[in-house]
């Protein structure tokens, strides 16, 4: 008998990678059930925990103060060191208040050993709630227990509440959000026109807009400016207080992902109290969203929320209509994908998840994508099994496609006639605003840059410029090729739509032209309620920890040598801070159980 020829390697990597390929093992006439079914090597079901001991519960209360007391001395510092507006600064010429401003060095010091703190303590905590970042590394298993989502959600407060009086931090994006909020206020194209020539340069907003975006339209989607209006209407050029408001709304955001990310979580399969660790006390979410006051918080938290009312309605298996009227079910499908609509109209990026709804709602629906053994025969198996239902696929994707086209379009069109902003949010001048920085934590721009000076050095002049011009597309590409990859596995079921959707957000933060640290967050708050694999948890701790550090709290430059002296200072004062905070007691309880100390 003849033998039937093996697929080639590179067809069969290729076909794997789309996400055709059958989990290795699973016969050719099985299917993966409902829209969670994954193989993913990032993620395992993990199973709940009972609570703490008595022990770990004060080794917790001990950690929880830790990182408590570096918050307040973050906060403490930032009246120094933070992103304070040119005019009407709230603390210049105060005596008491006003003292650490008057004291750089030492109130940068005050910053770094509270960050050190802060971030140690969220390091030690993920022993209580995921275990070992390396299992590999320890020779006994991490205790069967958790922290729970009451003691979680004491200690994230704890963390976060010190912030609420600081200054902003870490950057002046809020001074943007002010000026473009008060052109739209004024009646004017915040989208054709900037700070400078819409208000002034001498305006109170506009002197304290970083000098590269004082001449750039707002890259922000209409909703945001339309709450930016609302804010400058209640607060008119009041600088503190219209900071402050812009806080509430990131505050409003971050309580809408410590909402979904537990949610989330559990439909993953995934530790809530773990997820929340990961994805909301994470230091880029505590110093960007809500310190930086950065509206990536109220993106990601209407996304998450929309993500999960409509993956609630697509997992419950109820009807969407009865007759020609919506169910409960349809309600909250409908309302999912308006919510993640809005967030759209926040900033462009989080419309990409209706993409991973859509493939789930489609599967729901009866669609599928044929998965494809490693040989021939497998292939012809695989694609015969399926053409009976390509005709119900093709269905099912329209239907799908067709729903959340109508409820995009709908929501679209509503904000931008409602708040009279229009549509030049979608101009690619607008979208491509942030390309006039040259970032280098993006893929692209770094391979760019680094071409351009070894151009330089070979006396080839610098086309640096023009190497750009071939890498950022070929980047954007390869972007759109894993996204489509994360679509056709949604599709067939061999991933979670949160994973696919956390997965592409990851390349497209990767590959993006422009990088800024909290853009990180699109990846991983989202990846923080499917991923669990040990090593994707080590490098998220990782980057957070470094990437998180990388500005200076006073979202500009500080000179080198009062960086150096702090630096020092912090790496002495930190040592001594963790001795007497955990050493010293460990110390302690060994000697009173040696029976040496009563």
């Amino acid at each position: 008998m003849r033998a039937t020829p093996s697929v080639p390697a590179p067809v069969r990597t290729f076909a794997d990678y789309l996400g055709l390929t059958r989990p290795g093992g699973a016969p050719s006439n099985t299917s993966t059930e409902g829209p969670g079914g994954t193989v993913n090597r990032l993620h395992t079901d993990e199973q709940q925990y009972p609570d703490l001991n008595p022990q770990e519960k004060r080794t917790v209360r001990r950690i929880a103060t830790f990182g408590g007391v570096g918050a307040v001395l973050i906060a403490f510092g930032a009246l120094g060191v933070g992103s304070f507006p040119v005019v009407q600064n709230p603390i210049a010429g105060r005596r008491l208040i006003g003292l650490m401003f008057r004291m750089q060095s030492t109130a940068l010091t005050v910053t770094m050993v509270g960050t050190a703190m802060l971030m140690i303590a969220w390091v030690l905590l993920r022993r209580y709630t995921i275990g070992y970042l390396n299992p590999n590394a320890h020779a006994e298993p991490a205790p069967p227990r958790r922290l729970t989502r009451r003691g979680f959600d004491r200690i994230l407060a704890l963390w976060v509440l010190p912030f609420l009086f600081a200054p902003p931090m870490f950057s002046k994006d809020v001074y943007s959000y002010l000026a473009q909020s008060e052109i739209t206020a004024r009646g004017l194209d915040p989208y054709k026109i900037g700070p400078a020539a819409a208000l002034g340069i001498d305006h109170v907003f506009t002197r304290s807009v970083p000098n590269i975006w004082r001449d750039t339209p707002a890259p922000y989607g209409p909703l945001f400016l339309y709450m930016g209006r609302g804010i400058t209407w209640l607060t008119g050029e009041n600088v503190v207080a219209g900071v402050v408001l812009h806080r509430v709304l990131a505050l409003v955001g971050v309580a809408m992902i410590v909402w979904a990310l537990p949610r989330l979580a559990r439909r993953c399969g995934v530790n809530e109290v773990a997820a929340l660790w990961l994805g909301a006390a994470n230091p880029l979410v505590i110093f960007h969203l809500i310190a930086g006051i950065h509206n990536e918080a109220l993106m990601l938290g209407m996304m998450l929320v929309g993500m999960e009312w409509a993956l609630r309605a697509i997992d419950s298996g109820l009807p969407f209509l009865r007759g020609f009227t919506p169910t409960r079910a349809g309600g909250l499908l409908t309302a999912g994908a308006a919510m993640i609509a809005l967030s759209g109209l926040i900033k462009i990026t989080s419309v990409l998840a209706l993409g991973f709804i859509g493939m789930a709602l489609a599967r729901r629906l009866g669609g599928s994508f044929p998965n494809i053994g490693g040989r021939l025969k497998d292939w012809r198996t695989a694609l015969a099994e399926w053409r009976p239902n390509a005709g119900r696929t093709m269905v099912a994707l329209a239907t799908s496609a067709g729903f959340l086209v109508i409820v995009l379009v709908i929501v679209v069109v509503a904000v931008c006639q409602t708040t009279g902003l229009g549509y030049g949010w979608l101009d690619a001048g607008t979208l491509g605003t942030a390309n006039k920085v040259r970032s280098w934590l993006s893929i692209p721009t770094v391979l760019g840059l680094g071409a351009g000076q070894v151009g330089v050095l070979l006396g080839l002049g610098d086309h640096t410029t023009a190497i750009l011009a071939i890498t950022r597309p070929i980047a954007a590409a390869l972007a759109a090729v894993i996204v489509l990859r994360m679509l056709i596995a949604t599709l067939s079921g061999r991933i979670h739509p949160v994973g696919s959707l956390g997965i592409s957000l990851a390349a497209l933060v990767l590959l993006f032209p422009v990088v800024q640290p909290w853009y990180l967050l699109w990846a991983i708050v989202p990846l923080a309620a499917w991923a669990t694999a040990p090593g994707f948890r080590l490098a998220a701790v990782i980057v957070s920890s470094v990437i998180s550090v990388m500005l200076m709290p006073n979202g500009g430059e500080i000179e080198p040598y009062v960086i150096a002296k702090a630096g020092m200072s912090t790496v002495v004062i930190v040592a001594l801070a963790v001795y007497l905070a955990f050493e010293l007691p460990r110390h302690r309880e060994r000697r009173r159980r040696s029976g040496r100390v009563v």
